[in-house]
C-alpha cells in the first residue's frame, strides 16, 4: 500500500515536471519567434538604409526619381508591408506611393536642411493593427523614419549644392569672358587708337617738324597730355585687375587708397573709414574678396545711384569684421525688386551675395526710394588669419 502512495506520488511529480517542461519549451519557442520576427524586421530596416545610400550613389538618378523610389522602399521596410502607403514631399516637390491613401494610423517625421523644416515623410497603414509601442507602429519604426528622413534631408541638401557648384561654375566662366571682353574693348577701342593716332601724329612731326617755338611747345604738350591719358588707362585696367600692394600695404590701406582714386576718378564724395582693424591679419583670399565687394558696391553706385557721395566703412566688431557701404542716391524698392535682382543677376548683387558666401558671410541690403542704399556685409572672424 505504501509503495503504490510512492509510486503515484512519483508519477504526479514527473507529470508537473513534464508539464512545466512543456511550458518552458512553449515559452522558448515564442521566444524565438519573437527574436525571428525582430531580426527579420531589422534586416528589413537596413535593407531600406542601404538601398537609399545605393540610389544616393546613382548620379543619373533625378531627385523625383529618388524620392519615389525611396517611398517604395519605406513601405517594404514597415512590419506590414501590405497594407502600408507613403508620402514624402520635400519642397515643391510631392511623391506617393501607387496605393497611397489617409488614414488614422500614421507616422510623420520632419525633413530637415540646416534647421529648416522642407517637408516631411509619412507612413500610413490602410488597415488596424494591434498596438504596439507607437500606436500600431514598433519603436524601431519610429527609429527608421527619423533616419530616413535625416537622409533625405542631407541628400537634398547635396543635390542642391551640387546644382549651385554648376551653376557658379557656369557664372565663373560668364564672368570670366565677360572681363576678357572688357579688357579686349578697352585696349581695342581705347588705348590701341589713342596709341595709333599718337604715332601718326609723331610721325607727321618727324616729317614735317615745325620750327622751334611755342607751336612746336604746343604740339609736344599735347602729345605729351595724351600719352599720360594712355598711361593713366592701362594703370587704371591693372587696378581693376589687381589692386597693387594688397599684400605688402594691407587691406585698409589699399581700400582708403582705392576709394581715393574712385573719388577722382568718378567725381563722387567717398569717404573711408577703418576702426578696431589693427592686429587684424587677413588670408590674400579674404583681402581680394571684401575688396571686390567694396569695389562692385562703388561701381553700383557710380552706374545706378545717381549719387553725389559715398560711404565706406569696415570695421572689427567681434566676431565678424563688418563692412558697411551707403550712398545718398535714388535708392530703390528692395521689398518688391530684390528677389528680382538675386534672380537676374542685376547690380552684381548676385556675385557679391555668393563672394560673401564663399567667406561665410552674408550681405544684406536697405534701402528706399529717395533713401538712398546701405550695403551691410559681415564675415566671421573665425575664417579669418586672425592676429591676436
Amino acid at each position: 500500500m505504501h509503495d503504490t502512495r510512492r509510486t503515484k506520488a512519483r508519477l504526479i511529480e514527473e507529470l508537473q515536471k513534464l508539464r512545466e517542461s512543456e511550458v518552458r519549451t512553449a515559452a522558448l519557442a515564442q521566444e524565438h519567434e519573437r527574436i525571428e520576427r525582430a531580426l527579420r524586421e531589422r534586416v528589413k530596416e537596413l535593407n531600406c538604409l542601404y538601398g537609399i545610400s545605393h540610389l544616393a550613389q546613382n548620379r543619373e538618378l533625378s531627385l523625383d526619381d529618388l524620392i519615389r523610389q525611396v517611398g517604395e522602399l519605406v513601405c517594404a521596410s514597415w512590419q506590414y508591408p501590405e497594407i502600408t502607403c507613403a508620402r514624402i514631399r520635400i519642397g515643391s516637390l510631392d511623391s506617393t506611393t501607387h496605393n497611397y491613401q489617409q488614414s488614422p494610423w500614421s507616422q510623420t517625421s520632419p525633413i530637415l536642411i540646416q534647421e529648416e523644416r522642407l517637408g516631411e515623410i509619412e507612413v500610413f497603414y490602410l488597415e488596424e493593427r494591434p498596438m504596439s509601442d507607437e500606436g500600431p507602429f514598433l519603436r524601431e519604426e519610429r527609429h527608421l523614419i527619423n533616419a530616413v528622413a535625416e537622409k533625405l534631408g542631407r541628400l537634398v541638401q547635396a543635390s542642391r549644392a551640387e546644382v549651385h557648384l554648376r551653376m557658379l561654375s557656369r557664372e565663373l566662366i560668364k564672368a570670366q569672358e565677360n572681363e576678357r571682353l572688357r579688357i579686349a574693348t578697352e585696349l581695342h577701342d581705347h588705348l590701341a587708337q589713342d596709341l595709333a593716332a599718337l604715332k601718326l601724329d609723331l610721325g607727321e612731326l618727324m616729317e614735317q617738324p615745325p620750327a622751334p617755338g611755342q607751336l612746336l611747345q604746343k604740339r609736344l604738350a599735347g602729345l605729351s597730355d595724351r600719352l599720360s591719358g594712355a598711361i593713366s588707362s592701362i594703370r587704371n585696367l591693372a587696378y581693376d585687375l589687381l589692386p597693387p600692394g594688397l599684400e605688402d600695404l594691407g587691406l585698409v590701406r589699399t581700400l582708403a587708397r582705392y576709394c581715393a582714386d574712385f573719388a577722382k576718378r568718378s567725381g563722387l564724395v567717398v569717404d573711408f573709414f577703418a576702426d578696431g582693424m589693427d592686429g587684424v591679419r587677413l588670408g590674400f583670399e579674404t583681402q581680394i574678396n571684401i575688396y571686390r565687394l567694396v569695389q562692385e558696391s562703388l561701381t553700383n553706385v557710380r552706374k545706378h545711384a545717381q549719387a553725389s557721395q559715398a560711404t565706406v566703412r569696415i570695421i572689427r566688431s567681434h566676431p565678424s569684421v563688418i563692412v558697411r557701404i551707403e550712398d545718398n542716391g535714388q535708392g530703390v524698392d528692395l521689398e518688391h525688386r530684390l528677389d528680382e535682382f538675386y534672380q537676374a543677376k542685376k547690380m552684381g548683387i548676385w556675385g557679391m551675395r555668393e563672394r560673401a558666401r564663399l567667406l561665410g558671410g552674408r550681405i544684406t541690403l536697405r534701402s528706399r526710394p529717395g533713401r538712398g542704399m546701405r550695403i551691410h556685409i559681415e564675415i566671421p572672424l573665425e575664417n579669418m588669419n586672425d592676429g591676436e
